[in-house]
């Protein structure tokens, strides 16, 4: 990587890139020449065979996977479009998350009059589906004007660390997701409050795959920083 990215590169072989995307940064280029600074672009600089298979949200870090050359992004695209790679992320939700395991079965459509937001749409929808496993929980200070009044306890409020499995690949599946049942992503300024951290508590931890040209399993781990 080049020394203006704070990017780290995990993987790299002459098929594909594993990079650690931080928090803040576009995955892809934006509309508008304030926009084009993005992870791609970074490095294109010095892969220039590499190609978007995936996207992860500005707000979120973690994982990401590129093809080198075309014939690597379709491999790899067909993997993601058959839902044979697996990502698990982890989150700090708002409230004691209860049960601690379950899934989150709730169709998502794009609200066009409020873009970029999604919303869950029960006739229109698309499928959309995420396993969750909390971790733990723990307390949390609480300022005065705290969007979780509901959830204050003597100055303090609880929240759950928690596994997120995304099973279908919906914008914004988990982040909705999370804020339909009532335990919105800390820092989430979509679906939640982005007062509550000082940024979006999600950060994409494991993928797993099989090599798009030998068959290899793969396994990349990226501890959350927070």
């Amino acid at each position: 990587m080049t020394s203006d990215s704070p990017c780290e590169l995990i993987y790299r072989d002459d098929s594909l890139l594993v990079v650690n995307k931080p928090a803040g940064l576009l995955a892809v280029p934006g509309r508008g020449p304030d926009k084009q600074d993005c992870l791609s672009s970074r490095l294109q600089r010095e892969f220039p065979d590499v190609l978007v298979v995936h996207r992860l949200d500005m707000s979120t870090s973690g994982l990401m996977v590129f093809a080198r050359g075309a014939n690597m992004q379709r491999r790899l695209s067909h993997l993601f479009h058959e839902r044979e790679v697996k990502k698990r992320y982890v989150a700090i939700v708002a409230g004691r998350l209860e049960p601690e395991t379950g899934e989150v079965n709730l169709p998502i459509i794009a609200d066009w009059p409020n873009r970029p937001l999604r919303k869950i749409d029960a006739e229109l929808g698309k499928p959309s589906l995420t396993r969750y496993r909390a971790v733990h929980a723990e307390a949390r200070g609480i300022s005065e004007h705290s969007p979780f009044d509901g959830l204050r306890a003597n100055g303090f409020f609880e929240t759950t660390r928690v596994e997120l499995e995304p099973v279908t690949g919906r914008t914004h599946q988990l982040r909705l997701h999370m804020s339909a049942i009532g335990h919105p992503i800390l820092g989430d300024a979509l679906y939640g409050d982005d007062a509550a951290a000082p940024r979006l508590m999600l950060h994409a931890t494991e993928l797993d795959l099989l090599h798009p040209l030998t068959g290899s399993p793969l396994h990349f781990v990226s501890p959350p920083p927070f």
